[in-house]
């Protein structure tokens, strides 16, 4: 079980780091931009999702995943007007998120916790919003490549590089190893987060 928590704790770090590869390649004005009226921005993706792990993080064990003072609707009003606002709350809501889980044990697994007062296991509602945060970040890449077209810098195998990338992996001896060991960085992984 501890190794289910250090896949997740992985999973959780290689999501935060293709967002956070994607705001680096993106103008501010980008980071704002959306194609339509009914279209959220990544701005909005990311009040979202911040507001989303603060609610869901914040007293884990002991709170309902969905805080009184949230309030969900306004996660999707643009209030923000720089950057700095936007990278800082992405932050604050991974940092929440970290720390909770990173307090977990074993023990805790099969502890209930409540979302909207409906029971979850700790290790449902981990899964839960494994599914949930990656989903809103596929999101924010998709329209990180939109706005830079063929200057978008790849985060994963470029296109027409498939077959050589397997090449390389099939020379190597087998091995296990988490998946997201090439993408992260060394300060990815041994962040104070958790």
């Amino acid at each position: 079980m501890n190794n289910f928590l250090g896949t997740c704790i992985k999973q959780f770090q290689y999501y935060k780091s293709l967002g956070d590869k994607t705001f680096e390649q993106l103008s501010t004005e980008q980071l704002f931009w959306h194609p339509n009226d009914s279209s959220n921005s990544i701005a909005l993706i990311v009040k979202h999702l911040g507001g989303n792990m603060l609610s869901r993080w914040t007293d884990f064990l002991t709170t309902d995943g969905e805080k009184d003072d949230r309030n969900r609707d306004r996660e999707f009003e643009n209030t923000w007007t720089d950057r700095d606002e936007l990278i800082s709350y992405w932050n604050t809501g991974w940092t929440c998120l970290f720390e909770a889980i990173g307090s977990l044990d074993e023990n805790d697994f099969d502890k209930i916790i409540y979302i909207r007062h409906q029971g979850h296991t700790v290790m449902e509602a981990i899964l839960r919003q494994l599914a949930h945060y990656p989903y809103h970040i596929g999101q924010i890449l998709y329209i990180g490549k939109i706005c830079l077209g063929d200057t978008w810098s790849s985060l994963s195998i470029p296109k027409g590089h498939s077959l050589s990338y397997n090449e390389e992996k099939f020379r190597q001896k087998k091995q296990q190893q988490h998946f997201t060991s090439e993408f992260l960085t060394n300060d990815q992984e041994n962040t104070p987060e958790h």
